[in-house]
Formats: C-alpha cells, structure tokens, sequence
C-alpha cells in the first residue's frame, strides 16, 4: 500500500475513528486501526467489538492494499505534523511496518495483519429511515444527561428509543420517542415519526454510542441514515458509518413513573430559576446536593443549609396561585434538566412533598422531565 494523503483530511478521519479505541487493551489488535487503500480514497476503521466507525477520505493512491496501525500513536504523530503537510503512507516488503514521511520527518510503526482485524457483522437490519441531523441532536441532548452509570442496571445505561403515540387531547400523533432514566429523573422527548419508522423495535443505544453519535452529528450533513435490528443500529451520513449492537435487555415501564394527579403548577422564568439555585447550591454538601423549594402564592424562596458551610436563601417571583407546599431536590439534577429548556418559561407540576414532580419548557411540548423529590 502506498498513499498520499493531506494532513487536515487525515486528521480529522482519525480522529473520528480513534476516540473508539479504548486506551487499555488485553486484544492487541482492538488498538489498531484497519487503513484500506484504493480507487481514490482511503478507508479507516476502528472497533471495540461493540461499536464500530468506518470513514472514508479522498487520497492519492500509488499502489492499493491494507494493514492495522497504532491507533492512538497514528493520531498523536499526524495531530504534531504541520499545518497543510502531505503525508504520505507506506507499506512495503512483509506488511509489518508502516512508514509515513511528511516533509523531512519519518516514522516507522508496527503492523498487525488485516486478516485478524474483527469485523462488526450487520446482518440484516431491515428498518430504514433518515432523520434531520438538528432533530437527533435534539433527542440525545435532551435526554443523555439522565442515563444511568449504575451498571448493575445495565438496561438503563443508554437512550430507549422507539416508535410510540402521543396524545394531544383526544389527538393520537405518531412519534420517534427518546427516554432516558437513572431511577432519580427521567427525560422523554419526541419528535413526529419519521417516514419508514413505523414498525421499529424499541432499541436501547448504549451510552458509548450516543456519546461518538453526538460528536459526529455536529459535523454531519443535513440527515442521518439510521438502520436497525433487534440487536444492532447503524448510523451513516457523509463518508461515515457507525455501527453498534445494542444493550441487550427490557427498558422499564416508564410511563408508570410519570404522574398524573400533579394539580400544582408553578411557572417561572427558566434562566433566573436556574442561576438561583446554582447560587444556593453553593452552600449544599457535595454529598447530598439539597435545595429546598417553599412555595406560596406568587413566590418562591430557595434555601440550602450545611452544617459545615452556613446556610444561603433567595427568593424568585413565580406564577403559583396553589396552597403552600415544601419540597427538596438534587441541586445537579435540577439543573441538567432547567439546562435542557431552551424558552423563556419552566412549568413544574407539583402534588406533595413525597411524589415525584413534572418538569416541562412552556414553549415546547415534546419534552417532558420528572424528576424525584429527597428529603430536606
């Protein structure tokens, strides 16, 4: 194999392919990024045996072939090149070193042959649809903040998505839905069901993928091919394709956790409710995070106390026409949820101080938060 590469177009591939690599490996081979050389462009693959990138980039190609290089040392050696270099990549002889030259420095890396690189077979993923590239985005960032890093509940560390119905009165809409839950909060977001998603299986995304989806999505084009199974989804836009099995369990019932006898609704402005509490949380232990909320009519006061560090107060004007209530959250997750309202109005519907409450941005009715009250 023999190539001619720019330094920029390079660099960026390996980049996308390289973050799936994880940094300590017992398999020799998952380091490695699998390069094939040929008809004008260049392949890049990488894999840790779940989650899988293949990107392709124009190149110069002198003689066609393939070989698995260093992946983090690859990306190390071509991010310290200069700028608007060319990079020329070279295999000769047995195929166990790769040498690449740019400009007067030379490096030579250790090979591992093409054969024993892993593929991720597909299968037959028979659900094909497209989405916006803006409306993917919209679903991971409003619900990733809420997936669960508890692995003994493995079932929760990704984003549940699937095909459902939302009522709008006595309206049934079809929607691509997205839930994620930690036990503490939920998130659910949608979106109108895209055409050829009918009949999709309700698919768990582990976390990993979500995390290179999100990062890709910035850079993609307007939309994004999805593909799935019961066990795998594929992602392809661009020269890009991302394949990843699935998390391989029952995501709950969530619908059983969202309340529906909340009758106290208090609305407030989003970015000044969630400045305050990040001011009051300041004197909250690092253990429990806990801010009080005691609402009456037309006002807020959010307080916190710390035995060690004092205690902070602050009140907000609301509109709250209900009898008095108390009631603490989690400071952080009230916050990452205040984070994902993109309007000017947060709504929470309220019961007591034991149930948990509805959080939903007042312009927007596709998401919907609840999140657990603690005690204070």
């Amino acid at each position: 194999m023999n190539i001619t590469i720019e330094r920029a177009a390079l660099l960026r591939s390996l980049g996308h392919v390289q973050s799936v690599v994880e940094r300590r490996n017992t398999i020799p081979i998952l380091s490695n990024v699998l390069l094939r050389a040929g008809d004008g462009e260049l392949s890049l693959a990488a894999t840790d045996m779940d989650l899988e990138i293949v990107e392709t980039v124009p190149a110069t190609v002198g003689r066609p072939g393939g070989t698995t290089a260093p992946a983090h040392t690859l990306f190390d050696i071509v991010r310290k090149l200069p700028d608007g270099s060319q990079v020329e990549l070279d295999i000769g002889g047995d195929g166990t070193i790769l040498t690449l030259r740019a400009g007067r420095s030379q490096f030579k890396l250790s090979c591992l042959p093409v054969e024993d690189f892993p593929q991720l077979s597909s299968g037959d993923l028979k659900h094909n649809f497209s989405v916006a590239a803006a409306d993917l985005r919209g679903l991971i960032d409003r619900t990733r903040f809420a997936i669960s890093t508890e692995e003994t509940r493995y079932y929760l560390n990704g984003i549940y998505l699937h095909a459902a119905k939302s009522k709008m009165g006595s309206l049934e809409t079809p929607v691509l839905r997205a839930v994620a839950t930690d036990g503490h909060r939920l998130a659910r977001v949608e979106m109108p069901l895209p055409d050829g998603a009918e009949g999709i299986p309700g698919v768990i995304i582990p976390r990993k993928t979500v995390t290179e989806i999100r990062k890709l999505v910035d850079e993609a084009a307007d939309r994004i091919e999805l593909s799935m199974s019961d066990n795998k989804i594929r992602f392809g836009f661009d020269s890009v394709v991302v394949t990843s099995k699935l998390i391989d369990g029952t995501f709950p019932d969530y619908e059983r956790v969202i309340p529906v006898g909340n009758d106290k609704v208090m609305e407030v402005d989003a970015k000044l409710f969630a400045a305050a509490v990040d001011r009051v949380a300041t004197i909250s232990t690092e253990k429990s995070r806990a801010v009080k909320l005691a609402l009456v009519r037309g006002a807020l006061t959010l307080s916190a106390t710390s035995p060690e560090a004092g205690s902070a107060t602050e009140e907000l004007e609301v509109n709250y026409q209900e009898s008095p209530l108390e009631i603490g959250f989690n400071s952080r997750y009230l916050l990452d949820i205040t984070q994902q309202i993109e309007g000017e109005g947060a709504q929470f519907t309220l019961a007591d101080a034991a149930s948990p409450t509805i959080i939903r941005d007042v312009a927007d009715s596709t998401a919907l938060y609840v999140l657990m009250p603690m005690r204070v």
